[in-house]
Protein backbone atom coordinates (compact mmCIF):
# COMPACT_ATOMS: atom_id res chain seq x y z
CA UNK A 1 0.00 0.00 0.00
CA UNK A 2 1.01 3.29 -0.85
CA UNK A 3 -0.26 6.78 0.13
CA UNK A 4 0.57 10.14 -0.92
CA UNK A 5 -1.03 12.07 1.62
CA UNK A 6 0.43 13.25 4.90
CA UNK A 7 -2.47 12.41 7.98
CA UNK A 8 -1.82 13.46 11.10
CA UNK A 9 -4.87 11.92 12.90
CA UNK A 10 -2.81 10.01 15.69
CA UNK A 11 -1.38 13.07 18.49
CA UNK A 12 0.20 10.60 21.04
CA UNK A 13 2.06 9.31 17.55
CA UNK A 14 2.63 12.75 16.31
CA UNK A 15 4.19 13.88 20.00
CA UNK A 16 6.53 11.22 19.45
CA UNK A 17 7.73 11.64 16.21
CA UNK A 18 7.37 15.93 16.27
CA UNK A 19 6.73 16.75 19.47
CA UNK A 20 10.44 17.21 20.67
CA UNK A 21 11.50 18.61 17.89
CA UNK A 22 8.78 21.05 17.18
CA UNK A 23 9.56 22.43 20.96
CA UNK A 24 13.24 22.46 20.41
CA UNK A 25 12.80 24.79 17.87
CA UNK A 26 9.68 26.34 19.48
CA UNK A 27 12.00 27.36 22.15
CA UNK A 28 14.31 29.54 19.78
CA UNK A 29 11.55 30.93 18.10
CA UNK A 30 9.84 32.11 21.15
CA UNK A 31 13.35 33.80 22.27
CA UNK A 32 13.38 35.46 18.78
CA UNK A 33 10.01 36.62 19.02
CA UNK A 34 10.27 37.99 22.77
CA UNK A 35 6.70 38.87 22.97
CA UNK A 36 5.02 40.60 25.65
CA UNK A 37 2.82 39.11 28.47
CA UNK A 38 -1.13 38.96 28.41
CA UNK A 39 -1.24 39.07 24.69
CA UNK A 40 -4.42 37.23 22.58
CA UNK A 41 -2.76 34.39 20.78
CA UNK A 42 -3.63 32.37 17.90
CA UNK A 43 -1.80 29.25 16.81
CA UNK A 44 -2.78 28.05 13.29
CA UNK A 45 -2.15 24.45 12.75
CA UNK A 46 -1.79 23.82 16.45
CA UNK A 47 -2.24 20.38 15.97
CA UNK A 48 -1.54 17.96 19.07
CA UNK A 49 -0.92 21.43 21.37
CA UNK A 50 2.97 20.98 21.92
CA UNK A 51 3.96 24.55 20.66
CA UNK A 52 0.39 25.85 22.36
CA UNK A 53 1.67 24.36 25.52
CA UNK A 54 4.73 26.68 25.09
CA UNK A 55 2.90 29.35 24.72
CA UNK A 56 0.82 28.86 27.88
CA UNK A 57 3.95 28.45 29.55
CA UNK A 58 6.36 31.25 28.92
CA UNK A 59 4.15 34.21 27.42
CA UNK A 60 1.76 34.26 30.28
CA UNK A 61 -0.57 34.94 27.78
CA UNK A 62 -4.87 36.49 28.76
CA UNK A 63 -5.72 33.66 26.11
CA UNK A 64 -4.91 31.04 23.45
CA UNK A 65 -6.79 29.53 20.71
CA UNK A 66 -5.45 27.29 18.45
CA UNK A 67 -7.09 25.69 14.88
CA UNK A 68 -6.42 23.20 13.47
CA UNK A 69 -7.86 20.54 10.41
CA UNK A 70 -7.10 16.84 12.61
CA UNK A 71 -9.74 15.95 15.03
CA UNK A 72 -7.77 13.59 16.58
CA UNK A 73 -5.21 16.32 16.90
CA UNK A 74 -7.30 18.64 18.49
CA UNK A 75 -8.74 15.87 20.99
CA UNK A 76 -4.62 15.27 22.29
CA UNK A 77 -4.17 18.64 22.63
CA UNK A 78 -7.32 19.06 25.07
CA UNK A 79 -6.15 16.51 27.43
CA UNK A 80 -2.53 18.17 28.08
CA UNK A 81 -3.11 19.81 31.73
CA UNK A 82 -1.47 23.18 30.47
CA UNK A 83 -4.06 23.83 27.53
CA UNK A 84 -6.95 23.83 29.61
CA UNK A 85 -7.06 27.73 29.76
CA UNK A 86 -6.92 26.78 25.90
CA UNK A 87 -9.86 26.97 23.17
CA UNK A 88 -9.45 24.34 20.30
CA UNK A 89 -11.44 24.98 17.01
CA UNK A 90 -11.56 22.43 13.86
CA UNK A 91 -10.99 24.72 10.97
CA UNK A 92 -8.60 25.59 8.15
CA UNK A 93 -6.25 27.94 7.96
CA UNK A 94 -6.74 29.28 5.07
CA UNK A 95 -10.81 30.50 5.67
CA UNK A 96 -10.23 31.31 9.38
CA UNK A 97 -13.63 31.02 11.52
CA UNK A 98 -12.72 34.32 13.55
CA UNK A 99 -13.82 37.86 13.30
CA UNK A 100 -10.91 40.86 12.26
CA UNK A 101 -7.98 42.31 14.74
CA UNK A 102 -8.98 39.57 17.35
CA UNK A 103 -5.76 38.79 18.38
CA UNK A 104 -2.53 40.50 19.08
CA UNK A 105 -0.47 37.64 17.89
CA UNK A 106 -0.79 34.59 15.45
CA UNK A 107 1.79 32.27 14.82
CA UNK A 108 1.77 29.08 12.20
CA UNK A 109 4.27 26.70 13.56
CA UNK A 110 6.04 23.89 11.24
CA UNK A 111 2.80 24.01 9.19
CA UNK A 112 3.21 26.65 5.93
CA UNK A 113 4.48 23.74 3.53
CA UNK A 114 0.82 21.91 4.25
CA UNK A 115 -1.19 24.77 3.28
CA UNK A 116 -2.30 24.10 -0.52
CA UNK A 117 -2.05 28.24 -0.81
CA UNK A 118 0.21 29.33 1.54
CA UNK A 119 -0.40 33.47 0.82
CA UNK A 120 -4.20 32.84 1.87
CA UNK A 121 -3.02 31.46 5.07
CA UNK A 122 -0.51 34.14 5.55
CA UNK A 123 -3.02 36.78 4.72
CA UNK A 124 -5.68 35.28 6.94
CA UNK A 125 -3.14 35.31 9.86
CA UNK A 126 -3.01 39.16 9.03
CA UNK A 127 -6.66 39.89 8.89
CA UNK A 128 -7.46 37.87 12.14
CA UNK A 129 -4.55 40.19 14.01
CA UNK A 130 -4.72 43.62 15.01
CA UNK A 131 -3.23 46.46 13.91
CA UNK A 132 0.22 46.76 15.75
CA UNK A 133 0.00 42.86 16.05
CA UNK A 134 2.09 40.20 15.47
CA UNK A 135 2.01 37.53 12.49
CA UNK A 136 5.14 35.06 12.69
CA UNK A 137 5.55 31.34 11.95
CA UNK A 138 8.73 28.82 11.70
CA UNK A 139 9.11 25.96 9.30
CA UNK A 140 11.90 22.96 8.28
CA UNK A 141 14.04 23.61 5.74
CA UNK A 142 12.35 20.86 3.19
CA UNK A 143 14.53 21.72 -0.13
CA UNK A 144 17.44 22.77 2.36
CA UNK A 145 17.99 19.24 3.93
CA UNK A 146 16.90 20.50 7.55
CA UNK A 147 13.52 18.31 8.05
CA UNK A 148 14.62 15.97 11.46
CA UNK A 149 13.75 13.08 8.94
CA UNK A 150 15.21 13.48 5.56
CA UNK A 151 17.92 11.18 6.00
CA UNK A 152 15.40 8.22 6.32
CA UNK A 153 13.05 9.90 3.67
CA UNK A 154 16.09 9.72 1.44
CA UNK A 155 16.79 5.76 2.33
CA UNK A 156 13.47 4.92 1.52
CA UNK A 157 13.27 6.75 -1.99
CA UNK A 158 16.33 5.11 -2.84
CA UNK A 159 14.96 1.83 -1.77
CA UNK A 160 11.80 2.48 -3.95
CA UNK A 161 9.38 3.67 -1.75
CA UNK A 162 7.24 6.30 -1.82
CA UNK A 163 7.62 9.17 0.32
CA UNK A 164 4.95 12.09 0.48
CA UNK A 165 5.68 15.77 0.54
CA UNK A 166 3.69 18.04 1.40
CA UNK A 167 1.84 20.23 -0.55
CA UNK A 168 3.69 23.66 -0.91
CA UNK A 169 7.28 22.36 0.58
CA UNK A 170 8.91 25.61 -1.38
CA UNK A 171 6.74 27.68 0.99
CA UNK A 172 9.49 27.13 4.19
CA UNK A 173 12.44 28.58 1.77
CA UNK A 174 13.78 31.93 3.99
CA UNK A 175 13.41 33.95 0.81
CA UNK A 176 9.41 32.52 -0.14
CA UNK A 177 8.41 33.43 4.00
CA UNK A 178 9.69 36.71 3.46
CA UNK A 179 8.01 37.43 0.23
CA UNK A 180 4.59 35.59 1.32
CA UNK A 181 5.20 38.54 4.80
CA UNK A 182 5.67 41.13 2.63
CA UNK A 183 2.48 39.73 -0.15
CA UNK A 184 0.59 40.21 3.25
CA UNK A 185 1.33 43.55 3.29
CA UNK A 186 3.23 43.13 6.88
CA UNK A 187 5.59 45.77 8.09
CA UNK A 188 8.91 44.88 9.77
CA UNK A 189 9.18 41.73 8.34
CA UNK A 190 12.69 39.45 9.55
CA UNK A 191 13.29 36.11 9.11
CA UNK A 192 16.56 33.59 10.43
CA UNK A 193 17.43 30.45 10.74
CA UNK A 194 17.11 28.07 13.54
CA UNK A 195 19.25 24.55 13.98
CA UNK A 196 18.27 22.15 17.00
CA UNK A 197 19.58 19.16 17.62
CA UNK A 198 17.82 15.99 19.49
CA UNK A 199 19.20 13.14 21.09
CA UNK A 200 17.67 9.78 21.11
CA UNK A 201 18.89 6.96 23.58
CA UNK A 202 19.83 4.43 20.98
CA UNK A 203 18.69 3.59 17.88
CA UNK A 204 15.64 1.70 19.08
CA UNK A 205 14.32 5.16 20.62
CA UNK A 206 15.27 6.55 17.14
CA UNK A 207 12.88 3.79 15.87
CA UNK A 208 10.05 4.02 17.98
CA UNK A 209 9.73 7.74 17.41
CA UNK A 210 9.12 7.18 13.53
CA UNK A 211 6.76 4.45 13.47
CA UNK A 212 3.52 5.87 13.33
CA UNK A 213 4.86 9.32 12.05
CA UNK A 214 2.53 10.92 9.33
CA UNK A 215 5.17 11.43 6.72
CA UNK A 216 6.15 7.89 6.54
CA UNK A 217 4.57 5.51 9.06
CA UNK A 218 1.97 4.29 6.45
CA UNK A 219 4.98 3.48 4.07
CA UNK A 220 7.00 1.45 7.34
CA UNK A 221 3.83 -0.47 7.90
CA UNK A 222 3.54 -1.28 4.38
CA UNK A 223 7.06 -2.81 3.82
CA UNK A 224 8.24 -6.01 3.68
CA UNK A 225 10.00 -7.56 6.83
CA UNK A 226 13.10 -7.94 4.79
CA UNK A 227 13.29 -4.58 3.65
CA UNK A 228 12.37 -2.84 7.33
CA UNK A 229 15.65 -4.38 7.95
CA UNK A 230 17.87 -3.74 5.44
CA UNK A 231 16.50 0.26 6.12
CA UNK A 232 17.31 -0.23 10.01
CA UNK A 233 20.70 -1.20 8.89
CA UNK A 234 20.80 1.96 5.97
CA UNK A 235 19.48 4.02 8.93
CA UNK A 236 22.00 2.65 11.56
CA UNK A 237 25.14 3.65 9.23
CA UNK A 238 23.78 7.26 8.57
CA UNK A 239 22.96 7.52 11.97
CA UNK A 240 26.24 6.69 14.19
CA UNK A 241 25.48 5.65 18.17
CA UNK A 242 28.09 7.33 20.49
CA UNK A 243 30.32 5.19 22.60
CA UNK A 244 26.95 4.84 25.28
CA UNK A 245 24.66 4.05 22.08
CA UNK A 246 23.01 7.64 22.15
CA UNK A 247 22.20 9.05 18.60
CA UNK A 248 22.48 13.00 18.24
CA UNK A 249 21.75 14.58 14.83
CA UNK A 250 20.43 18.19 13.54
CA UNK A 251 17.48 19.90 12.50
CA UNK A 252 16.66 23.01 10.63
CA UNK A 253 14.19 25.44 10.27
CA UNK A 254 13.40 28.44 9.27
CA UNK A 255 11.65 31.70 10.83
CA UNK A 256 9.67 34.73 9.98
CA UNK A 257 7.78 37.40 11.41
CA UNK A 258 6.16 41.07 11.11
CA UNK A 259 3.86 43.49 11.84
CA UNK A 260 0.35 44.65 11.24
CA UNK A 261 0.48 47.22 10.08
CA UNK A 262 -1.07 50.48 12.31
Amino acid sequence: MVTNQIRFDDGAAYERYMGKWSRLAGETFLDWLAPQSGLRWLDVGCGNGAFTEMIVERCAPVSVQGIDPSEGQLAYARIRPALRVAQFHLGDAMAQPFSDDAFDAAVMPLVIFFVPEPAKGVAEMARVVCPGGSVAAYAWDMYGGGFPYAALQAEMREMGVEVPVPPSPGASRIDAMRDLWAGAGLDAVETREITVQRTFTDFDDYWTAILGGPSVGQQLAAMATEDIELLKARMRARLPADASGRITYSARANAVKGRVPN
